[in-house]
């Protein structure tokens, strides 16, 4: 029982990250929140990775551009993208458009490593894709054919590509590295490369402007957001396994809804219930027909 509980906190905490990001990005250029947030996570991961495996694992050479690769495209590019999108989007349409991972991730397998797309799985693809397009484009769907989308969703959309790409990279590496080496290594190369544009942007001068609130969310977005959420997420994989562990993922958008309807007053509009149904009903398709083919 007490896993489920650390599974369900979890899905709370990484929808709060959504709040505690647009919160800090209204003060706080998105290098130097990413660089603060990774450098508080990476030392954290590789203290806890110490302890639990007993040394820090030394990296193949085979290893080494796959996990250079994870922290350029799974921890630069994303947060810099996550980061510069909550500054002008609401948070709750962003954690529905990130809802729609698990599909895009589907789709490459399906492409890149010849995994095969059921029926019922391709199904839930065309559900959660049309949740997000109306979720995109705020239920009217002429919006986007007449250019209406700005910065915001192009900035969202482009951290769904590099999660799909770091995913799959990164299924190849956990193959020889435990996933909490990897994620470790990968933040600890995502926060050495934000240093340098990060300084650019003003870090120090960030630093000693810093109000009590802007500390509050990078801490929480590094403790909670990163460290916690993914040793109790792996903690959940290896206690129940990849599949019950990975339904409590369909918490994080209504966290995040729920979270910004209450601290950041979003407001909770039709549109955004529509897409929400549709999104969570894809991904929870596209899962339970993985979980169905399993047994």
């Amino acid at each position: 029982m007490k896993i489920y509980l650390k599974l369900l906190l979890t899905a709370i905490f990484w929808g709060g990250t959504f709040v505690a990001g647009r919160l800090v990005t209204q003060n706080v250029g998105p290098y130097s929140i990413s660089f603060l947030r990774y450098t508080i996570a990476s030392i954290l991961l590789l203290l806890l990775t110490w302890r639990i495996e007993g040394k820090l694992p030394i990296l193949q050479k085979s290893q080494i551009i796959p996990v250079l690769l994870l922290g350029i495209i799974g921890i630069f590019i994303y947060n810099v993208m996550f980061f510069k999108g909550l500054k002008i989007i609401e948070a709750g349409r962003a954690a529905l458009i990130i809802a729609t991972c698990p599909i895009f991730i589907t789709i490459c397998m399906a492409i890149f490593l010849k995994e095969k797309i059921s029926l019922l799985k391709g199904l839930g693809i065309v559900i959660s894709v049309c949740g997000a397009i109306i979720v995109i484009s705020k239920g009217n769907l002429f919006r986007i054919f007449k250019g209406g989308l700005g910065l915001s969703e192009l900035y969202i959309f482009c951290c769904v590509l590099s999660w799909v790409t770091y995913s799959v990279i990164g299924k190849s590496v956990m193959k020889n590295l435990s996933p909490l080496a990897s994620v470790s290594y990968s933040a600890t190369v995502g926060a050495i490369a934000l240093l340098a544009p990060a300084l650019f942007e003003g870090l120090i001068l960030n630093i000693a402007n810093q109000s009590a609130l802007d500390w509050l969310c990078i801490s929480y977005l590094g403790v909670f957001g990163t460290v916690i959420g993914f040793v109790w997420y792996y903690q959940g994989v290896e206690r129940i396994g990849p599949t019950k562990a990975g339904l409590f993922i369909n918490f994080v958008p209504i966290s995040a809804i729920l979270c910004a309807f209450f601290i950041l007053e979003e407001q909770i509009t039709l549109s955004l219930v529509i897409g929400a149904v549709l999104v969570i009903s894809g991904v929870y398709l596209t899962n339970r027909t993985a979980r169905v083919k399993a047994t």
